[in-house]
């Protein structure tokens, strides 16, 4: 399987609570919801649609996956949600209880597991495993080499601080640019793939 990431990120590379005010404050983090005003569907929520149309199964990191677990179940009927619902799902955590995972066909990946597992998955044939938010996560699987494309959804704001996505280890990683669409909105969908050996 090839793991595939998209991002709603600000220009300064802000991943935090791009959906909603409550979706995630830490740090104090007070901009909740920023992508709303640079969201246009055919664009931004094209880049989605055929990123989970592509997708195999979607693997989450814990906060990311309880949000999106108390948000999509009860969408039913929307074909976008229909397929969130349907789709395989792993999420990484060191805390959740098999009990808690509400959100059908999640299975959960123990997080002193997950490097380990995440390789083994993605030596299985299929699809792309499609990660969505998860900056913790995304974050490990690009220091550990297991991101395959990034799609970066990118929008014209300056968000001051929050979380990021990108290693701060000094490690020096070479992408290339697959494909660039603009939005009418100012958002860039930039689409990479690592370089083998630089």
């Amino acid at each position: 399987m090839r793991i595939a990431v998209s991002e709603f990120m600000s220009l300064d590379g802000v991943v935090q609570a791009p959906g909603g005010p409550e979706e995630d404050t830490d740090g104090g983090f007070a901009h909740g919801g920023w992508s709303h005003p640079f969201f246009d569907p055919e664009i931004a929520g094209g880049a989605f649609d055929k990123a989970l149309r592509a997708a195999d199964a979607l693997l989450f990191g814990r906060r990311t996956w309880q949000t999106m677990a108390a948000a999509w179940p009860e969408r039913a009927g929307d074909p976008f949600a229909d397929r969130m619902n349907a789709i395989p799902k792993y999420v990484v955590s060191g805390t959740l209880g098999d009990d808690e995972l509400t959100w059908g066909h999640t299975t959960r990946i123990p997080g002193d597991e997950a490097v380990a597992r995440i390789r083994e998955l993605r030596a299985a044939e299929g699809g792309d495993l499609l990660v969505m938010g998860s900056p913790t996560l995304v974050r490990t699987l690009l220091t550990e080499g297991l991101a395959d494309e990034l799609k970066l959804i990118i929008m014209p704001v300056l968000l001051g601080g929050g979380k990021r996505i990108f290693p701060d280890d000094g490690g020096r990683r070479t992408l290339e640019l697959i494909s660039t669409v603009t939005s009418g909105t100012g958002v860039n969908v930039c689409t990479y793939r690592p370089v083998a050996g630089k």
